[in-house]
């Protein structure tokens, strides 16, 4: 039976595979075997590999045998992909871009130029790791010079640990990596950017109750708390009598017709009432809008008035004198 091993590069589908049932001498190292092979055993027939495929005419023998370099590589792809676990994004898809940063990186390796695949390698799946972690890792994006600087801190945190053999603290990390406290901690913050809490993720462990729970529906007294907020100011500046329409009506239910039987005026009446009074009502309101521009205009016009008639007392007084 053939055996596949899969590895996801891009949209378009390729993969890099390594038949089970090639011959002994040509298949190299099995997908299966290439954990147990030592460093020194793995750089060498990686070396050799890349010599043949560098040597091969044929594209599809090159392919190959590139491809068996992938298969050859991937654990070194996984132990790269495990230090970026636990930062929004799950272990799966950190393996996967790995694998694609691996076959990119085998892809583009020049024998003759590049020296050994893993100084070359190494640096390519970080930088695919990175720019998935940037591209498709935001739930909630924020600036890119917090994403930047969110990546250095998480290599500085790793090497902090093993120095310091303890988490270390936000002034730690920020004197280690050159920048100021506060834009360590935003970034230290944007981390609940990546995978948000989950609204059905209990309160605390075992309890019944989640987030879901503990949010705000929209109030509908809201609306009726402004409008007695605006109107009451409104509503103290009416008459008494009016004061106690609005009373009967808004308040205890009465009819234009009780109303009426209460205060001593016919139904007809009431309704002229009601009308005036919130004819009142509305231009008090527009008026309270329109007060710092309309105050404006009063004190120029009282002003301009005060001056005219400063200037006719003058005018008076000098006709006065002319007719003495």
């Amino acid at each position: 039976m053939k055996v596949v091993v899969h590895v996801s590069v891009d949209a378009t589908n390729d993969v890099a595979h390594v038949p089970a049932d090639a011959p002994p001498e040509e298949a190299g190292p099995r997908a299966g075997l290439a954990g147990d092979l030592s460093r020194e055993e793995r750089h060498r027939l990686t070396a050799e590999l890349l010599e043949r495929a560098a040597r091969a005419r044929d594209e599809q023998e090159r392919r190959a045998l590139r491809d068996r370099v992938v298969v050859l590589n991937m654990e070194v792809a996984r132990s790269i992909a495990s230090r970026y676990r636990g930062r929004g994004i799950s272990d799966d898809d950190l393996e996967q871009v790995a694998f694609v940063g691996l076959v990119k990186a085998v892809r583009r390796f020049q024998v003759e130029f590049d020296g050994d695949l893993l100084s070359y390698a190494v640096p390519t799946i970080r930088g695919e790791i990175r720019r998935h972690f940037r591209d498709r890792g935001w739930a909630v994006r924020p600036p890119r010079r917090i994403q930047e600087l969110q990546g250095r801190i998480w290599e500085a945190r790793d090497e902090l640990v093993q120095s310091l053999g303890r988490s270390p603290r936000p002034s730690e990390v920020a004197e280690f990596v050159g920048e100021n406290l506060s834009d360590v901690v935003e970034a230290l913050a944007a981390k609940e950017c990546f995978a948000p809490a989950s609204l059905d993720r209990p309160v605390a462990p075992g309890a019944s109750t989640c987030l879901a729970d503990l949010q705000g529906g929209e109030d509908s007294q809201a609306g009726p708390a402004e409008a007695r907020l605006m109107l009451a100011p409104a509503v103290r500046r009416l008459r008494e009598r009016d004061r106690r329409i609005l009373y009967l009506r808004f308040f205890k239910g009465c009819t234009q017709e009780e109303i009426a039987r209460e205060i001593g005026v016919t139904q007809m009446q009431v309704s002229r009432i009601l009308s005036r009074i919130f004819s009142e009502l509305r231009g008090q309101l527009t008026d309270e809008r329109e007060a710092p521009t309309r105050g404006s205009r009063d004190d120029a016009a009282r002003h301009h008035g005060e001056i005219r008639s400063l200037d006719r007392r003058r005018g008076t007084r000098r006709v006065a004198r002319g007719r003495r």
